[in-house]
């Protein structure tokens, strides 16, 4: 079958279209045809290695696992023996760890949930990883209730794009933060206030929100506490633009010893799969309160251009890989 490898670690340009082996499913999988697979942070630090404490569990010298992508929808080519919800022909999208970017990936029948009806396979892969990210983030985390003010930073992002429907689909009042550039988008998806940061400091204008998910980072947690209301919460979902994985949890240490000693609330979390969180969000979908937004679509042989693209860090919602034409 036809994969994007990668061999060693390093930049986009050491990512190749080749041929390798289809995998097999155990009893507990399902072999999917992949149609369309999306790119997230998680690939990026993967491809690059970095930080250095992650080739731990990803290989020290050389990666073990050569096939990219975390975030995939397709079609069920076959299923193990112990299978019983999904069968051959079903339509399903899923977190899938690693071996999107391929023609087919074998994943344990618990990751994945039925595609949304009336997405394409393109949008429906954005939604694993991203969405799930903003659904735990707004919904267990946060707890966000109706009528609370919602201040999400990055809000044309992959998450801040999911984040600011599932919130106004939670009742809040949501205010996005971007650029110039995406405001029409950010109120396209139902923002009530727009920010344009580089016009106005979201932290220095006098206003302040029950909850704050910050997905840039580019502000310090003290800066970030002037717009949170004394019962605030903060949720520092990343850091800088550009900047690894390492320095999220550094920052992430600093607000949780921070909360110990102020009354208002530092929760940085680290989302997690789930098939039943895949379904809440399917849900929010097909009620109409949720639809993907995705900025460019390429082929499989152009990945490598895709990565690039993402890694420049001003993708508008989600950069999406056509693996399979539906």
């Amino acid at each position: 079958m036809e994969a994007i490898v990668y061999h060693e670690y390093g930049s986009p340009d050491v990512l190749r279209l080749e041929e390798i082996d289809a995998p097999v499913p155990k009893d507990d999988e399902v072999l999917v045809r992949v149609a369309a697979a999306a790119i997230n942070p998680g690939d990026w630090f993967l491809l690059s290695g970095t930080p250095l404490i992650l080739r731990l569990s990803t290989g020290l010298s050389k990666p073990r696992k050569k096939v990219l992508g975390l975030a995939v929808a397709g079609r069920v080519e076959s299923v193990g023996d112990k299978v019983t919800n999904f069968q051959p022909g079903d339509e399903v999208f899923a977190e899938a760890g690693s071996g999107g970017l391929a023609a087919f990936v074998c994943l344990p029948e618990k990751s994945l949930a039925r595609k949304p009806a009336g997405l394409t396979f393109e949008e429906a892969a954005a939604v694993p990883v991203s969405g799930v990210t903003a659904l735990q983030g707004l919904r267990d985390t946060a707890k966000v209730q109706p009528g609370q003010k919602v201040l999400i930073n990055g809000a044309s992002g992959g998450v801040g794009t999911f984040a600011v429907q599932i919130a106004k689909a939670f009742g809040a009042e949501v205010t996005g933060v971007c650029s110039s550039r995406n405001l029409d988008l950010v109120r396209s998806i139902g923002a009530d206030h727009v920010i344009d940061y580089t016009s106005e400091d979201f932290t220095d204008n006098g206003k302040q929100y029950d909850l704050i998910l910050d997905n840039v980072g580019n502000r310090s947690l003290s800066d970030c506490r002037r717009a949170l209301k004394s019962d605030g919460m903060l949720i520092p979902n990343s850091n800088k633009e550009g900047r690894w994985v390492g320095d999220y949890l550094t920052r992430a240490v600093r607000a949780l010893l921070l909360s110990l000693f102020v009354s208002q609330k530092l929760r940085p979390f680290s989302a997690v799969g789930k098939s039943e969180d895949l379904v809440a969000l399917r849900e929010l979908v097909e009620s109409g309160s949720l639809r993907p937004v995705v900025d460019r679509i390429y082929p499989l042989a152009e990945a490598a251009e895709a990565l690039a693209y993402f890694g420049e860090g001003h993708a508008r919602g989600k950069v999406v890989i056509t693996v399979e034409q539906s």
